[in-house]
């Protein structure tokens, strides 16, 4: 029973490595091998090792904690997956994944154990050992999706700053009207906080604009909340939200420019342009990451070239 148990394992194991491996290198056949090779782990092996462990004269009060220990398996595994696989909430399942040993399983293991005067502590480093590495690589799996999705997003902004070179290079009218000066105010307060916020990171407009990916640390949120309060006597957050607001108010006095008025406040991030003070910047930037605030300040002088455009004609 027990090298049969030895070979499922390792054959689960396998599987599982040569999934990832298929995964890492874009081979087809990827999903598979991975999901098959979790579902053999966690609803075969590991309820099969399990119970033969169980059955080899462990005492009646463990049977609690191997019923925990297949849950946590369980969940934490199928969080794994889900991630893995980028299937549907699988954001909510390593949620619940990363602390279920600490509240579930660490504390049944304990109370068992502390019956227990042959207990080895030895056993428990162990296990904690397991359970720190089992949250390290959990939140690995998080922080690579997340990497992806910000080097997809790279993309999307590149595609931005192109448009907005060439939508700069339009003629410019001999009368602008009052809402495309604010414009240009406007998107010249934006290139201003966006080059403190790279100032800060090392890099310059031109290195943003050549190769996105030097950028160091993408996910951080505090460089962008820091810039928001410079700029001198108004800060660069305040600045940006009222002429903002000064541009859809000045397009919606401008015969024709209603319905770009209120395109403008949808792209924007207004839901109400009587917002309380500081409530916009700190909902569209504070809690958002580098990489994130940067792509957002490009879409939005992109936008703002668009709307410009439709005014003069």
């Amino acid at each position: 029973m027990k090298q049969k148990l030895y070979i499922l394992g390792l054959a689960s194991a396998l599987i599982i490595f040569l999934g990832i491996l298929f995964k890492v290198n874009h081979w087809p056949g990827a999903g598979i091998m991975i999901t098959l090779g979790f579902v053999s782990l966690v609803l075969v092996f590991l309820p099969a090792a399990l119970i033969d462990h169980y059955r080899d004269g462990e005492p009646e009060r463990n049977k609690l904690l191997h019923i925990v220990t297949y849950i946590t398996c369980f969940v934490v595994f199928t969080g794994m997956l889900f991630k893995i696989q980028h299937w549907p909430l699988a954001g909510i399942f390593l949620l619940v994944a990363l602390p279920f040993p600490y509240v579930v399983f660490l504390p049944v293991f304990l109370s068992v154990n502390s019956k227990n005067k042959n207990f080895n502590i030895y056993n428990l480093v162990f296990v904690l050992i397991l359970l720190a590495l089992v949250s390290v690589f959990s939140a690995l799996l998080s922080l690579n999706v997340a990497k992806d999705r910000i080097s997809d997003s790279y993309s999307l902004s590149g595609h931005y700053i192109n448009f907005a070179g060439v939508m700069n290079q339009l003629p410019v009218s001999a009368s602008q009207k009052p809402a495309e000066l604010l414009i240009d105010k406007t998107i010249e307060t934006i290139d201003k906080y966006r080059d403190i916020i790279l100032g800060s990171e090392g890099m310059t407009a031109e290195q943003w604009t050549r190769n996105p990916d030097d950028l160091k640390r993408p996910d951080i949120g505090a460089v962008a909340s820091r810039a928001l309060e410079s700029g001198g006597d108004v800060p660069y957050g305040a600045r940006l939200e009222k002429e903002l607001k000064d541009v859809i108010s000045a397009l919606e006095k401008t015969k024709g420019c209603e319905a770009l008025a209120k395109a403008t406040s949808s792209f924007a991030g207004f839901s109400d342009t009587d917002l309380p003070e500081e409530q916009w910047t700190g909902g569209t930037f504070r809690d958002s990451n580098l990489a994130w605030v940067l792509i957002y300040l490009d879409g939005l002088k992109a936008n703002l070239l668009i709307v410009k455009s439709s005014v003069l004609n």
